[in-house]
């Protein structure tokens, strides 16, 4: 499994749509799986919608997305390959409209529909978003781009859906960022939790601009303002518009898509969660690459980022619960969480602390919280922290996944929250990817409380700091800490005493994937 193309919801059907080679777990003969569901958790295989089998995608049928039509008529926009090896963006129609399974998918001669110009670099020009539809009864869609080093999501407009002009300035475009992948645009509601079809605009929303930075294999996403009538997107001036902006995931997590469930709602997004070990393990187990757990996302009510949680669908898979109440841990303590299987793992923990006094001071030339997380790490004694969880940890701590907060004191009445997720220790194997990730989270410490949710599923940490503020997604492969052997912890090695206020951890039982 690759990036998720199109994903969306068509007649009472989740359908997910992904990059896959259907002979080996590596990066070539690129064609479009499908999947579908009923709760976006079990999922079915069908055969794949598109494959390479024209001149104008002979070479690759990479990402794109789906858009449906008026009329619930479905349209795929995806990136071809062609016969000269350019990137041109082609459609595809299912074959019956009446199959809601939409198992057949037929490309149309008069692909593509639309081709790099002289001024588009014909090796760096791909993945049509999620098109919508403007007050004019244009259709809009942007297209991932870059010209020198400046990254671009290019504007598209259509009457008809299949003749496209490109609009003489991109939507928007950001000096020394380099090629913009996957770009996805939309709006949010101002207020609430609910999504938004990608068609809505007005003072009551905000928009959204993500990019995965093909240099960095990050994406990245600022809030801001649509203006539809001269097509442009001006970022706010509340995070940076680039490197150092906001993540969706600060882990393993790259080429994003969202899409509207009408049914619930809803924005959902999908990310794609690559392997951390060697392409010649890859090859060995026969896949590599997996879909994150889908998020349900909303603009977080100070309205400078967004919120994401796992969508409710997911609490189906919880079996067996374990609590615990008014755990106080002092300095260098760790309680074990029995009674679960902790390779396989739902846990939502609420951590307290009476007092910011002992709060280490936050150096202000610390930018990089992956860099300051690398520094001082899950062992190196603090004030307020380091605290949190110990996850897939052997019997005799060899190997373990922290996943974990430490709070700093700033200026005045102010705290940075740093969050971490730290694989250094995660396996005795060698010739792994073992990094260090992290994040700030941006949140009022008033109440002296800070939650945390993990999701443990043996080679993968998805963990959702401070209620969805920061979210970070591991890849860890252990040697010892696998199935009945795996263990989860609590712990704190800061001076300030950390209550477990509450944990609950339920065993989680497998998805059905067929």
């Amino acid at each position: 499994m690759n990036n998720p193309n199109g994903p969306m919801y068509f007649k009472g059907i989740y359908h997910l749509f992904y990059q896959y080679n259907p002979e080996a777990a590596i990066w070539e003969n690129i064609e479009w799986a499908h999947s579908i569901s009923r709760d976006l958790i079990n999922w079915k295989s069908l055969k794949s919608a598109i494959f390479p089998s024209k001149p104008f995608d002979i070479n690759g049928c990479w990402s794109g997305s789906a858009t449906v039509l008026p009329g619930f008529k479905p349209v795929i926009l995806y990136t071809g390959i062609d016969s000269q090896n350019r990137q041109v963006q082609n459609y595809a129609i299912p074959a019956n409209l009446a199959d809601p399974l939409l198992t057949e998918w037929v490309k149309p001669d008069n692909n593509p529909i639309v081709e790099p110009g002289t001024e588009v670099n014909a090796s760096a020009f791909r993945d049509p978003s999620t098109a919508w539809l403007s007050f004019n009864g244009q259709w809009k869609t942007i297209i991932g781009g870059r010209s020198e080093q400046t990254g671009m999501a290019y504007l598209y407009r259509s009457k008809d859906f299949l003749n496209w002009t490109k609009a003489e300035q991109p939507l928007h475009s950001v000096p020394n960022t380099g090629m913009w992948e996957c770009p996805d645009f939309y709006p949010v509601a101002r207020f609430g939790r609910f999504g938004l079809d990608a068609s809505v605009t007005g003072n009551w929303v905000k928009h959204v601009l993500k990019v995965s930075l093909d240099l960095t294999r990050y994406d990245y996403y600022t809030v801001g303002k649509y203006y539809p009538t001269t097509d442009k997107y001006v970022p706010d001036n509340t995070s940076a518009d680039g490197w150092n902006g906001l993540r969706y995931d600060y882990g393993n997590f790259y080429a994003s898509k969202s899409f509207y469930d009408p049914m619930r709602k809803r924005r959902v997004l999908w990310g794609w969660a690559n392997e951390s070990d060697s392409v010649q393990d890859d090859v060995s187990k026969g896949w590599a690459g997996i879909q994150a757990i889908p998020r349900t996302v909303w603009l977080d009510p100070n309205g400078k980022q967004l919120l994401q949680w796992p969508v409710m669908e997911l609490n189906r898979l919880r079996r067996r619960r374990v609590m615990m109440i008014h755990q106080k841990l002092v300095m260098g303590q760790n309680v074990e969480i029995k009674g679960i299987t902790a390779a396989q793992a739902d846990v939502e923990v609420i951590f307290s602390f009476s007092s910011l006094d002992k709060a280490e001071t936050f150096d202000p030339s610390w930018v990089d919280a992956q860099a300051v997380c690398s520094q001082l790490g899950s062992t190196t004694q603090g004030g307020v922290g380091p605290f949190g969880l110990l996850t897939l940890a052997s019997e005799n701590l060899e190997e373990f996944t922290p996943v974990f907060f430490r709070i700093f004191k700033a200026e005045t009445n102010k705290h940075v929250v740093l969050m971490c997720s730290d694989a250094r220790s995660s396996s005795l194997k060698d010739g792994l990817y073992k990094p260090t990730f992290a994040g700030f989270v941006d949140i009022d410490l008033s109440s002296k409380k800070l939650p945390l949710r993990s999701l443990i599923d043996h080679s993968v940490i998805e963990s959702f700091g401070g209620g969805g503020k920061t979210c970070i997604t591991s890849r860890v492969y252990p040697t010892k800490a696998v199935f009945e052997d795996a263990h989860l912890h609590v712990f704190n090695n800061g001076t300030e005493p950390i209550t477990v206020e509450y944990l609950g951890a339920w065993s989680m039982r497998s998805a059905c994937v067929n």
